[in-house]
């Protein structure tokens, strides 16, 4: 069964694509069939850039549990690291 729960958002960022460094901005999130994991469901992550084509995408399949490993490991990284880093200005 698919939920059909996408959720969506602009980000700021880079991924490496076949082209090299590309900025990114916009992701989706969702719970679907995957494309490439042995898996029935899984956590479907794409960022890409629509600005630059279908290249400028990468994308994850990760099982439920791993999802929620990455999503604890991102807060542990973000909460150790002190106010005055993070910034959204580009230095």
């Amino acid at each position: 069964m698919c939920t059909y729960q996408t959720e969506t958002l602009s980000l700021r960022g880079s991924a490496k694509t076949p082209e090299g460094w590309t900025a990114m901005t916009d992701a989706s999130v969702y719970f679907d069939h995957p494309v490439h994991y042995p898996a029935g469901h899984a956590l479907l992550i794409d960022v890409l850039n629509p600005a630059k084509g279908p290249s400028a995408r990468v994308a994850l399949e990760l099982s439920a549990e791993s999802a929620r490993d990455l999503a604890n490991a991102i807060l542990r990284s973000l909460d150790a690291v002190p106010s005055e880093l993070i910034s959204d200005s580009v230095s």
